[in-house]
């Protein structure tokens, strides 16, 4: 299991809603971390140039952790407050995706502190104990959850090795979806006593 403390869908909602009331850079940056599952320091050190289109979709491309490069679809809600976000910061083409009010990339001890900031306005008894790398483990338990299948979960977060991804699978040992249950009703032959 991951140590990595998660949060539950309802409280990924309060999260959201806090970070909208916080700002338009504190709700892009905390949807993009939810939404698409990117590491902290993959999504601040996006650019504005990053940004694209690929078969439709508006996407992300970032670099992830070895060095890999990943293209990350943007859901319309992601794309809409993307584009407002840099709207309010004069529609830049280059630099930081994520920047201070001077145009400085954010770091990631900034959203460390906002992570918690945010979980604490929004009444979530864990806040403490949050890190941005919680929101990812959120996107992975949340994804599962909704029927994702672990093959796209570990292509989505980067992982080379399955293990690494059924971490996140809280529900892996629950008997409701043991194969037993399938098989029992597939193979036809009753006793009838």
């Amino acid at each position: 299991n991951s140590e990595t403390v998660g949060l539950s869908t309802i409280e990924a909602d309060r999260l959201i809603k806090a970070a909208d009331a916080d700002g338009i850079r504190s709700s892009a940056l905390i949807r993009l971390l939810l939404y698409a599952g990117l590491r902290c320091g993959s999504a601040l050190g996006a650019d504005i140039e990053d940004l694209g289109y690929d078969r439709g979709y508006r996407i992300l491309t970032v670099r992830m952790k070895g060095g890999k490069v990943r293209r990350a679809p943007l859901p319309a809600a992601l794309q809409e407050v993307i584009t407002d976000m840099l709207a309010a910061r004069g529609s830049p083409t280059a630099g930081p995706l994520f920047a201070t009010r001077n145009g400085e990339r954010l770091d990631e001890r900034y959203v460390y502190g906002l992570v918690q900031r945010l979980a604490r306005n929004a009444g979530i008894p864990s806040a403490e104990s949050l890190s941005p790398h919680s929101l990812r483990h959120t996107f992975a338990t949340d994804a599962l959850d909704a029927g994702v299948s672990l093959r796209d979960l570990q292509d989505a977060m980067g992982h080379a090795d399955p293990r690494t991804t059924r971490r996140y699978d809280r529900a892996r040992h629950n008997l409701d979806r043991h194969p037993a249950h399938v098989l029992a009703t597939r193979y036809g032959v009753r006793r009838d006593g």
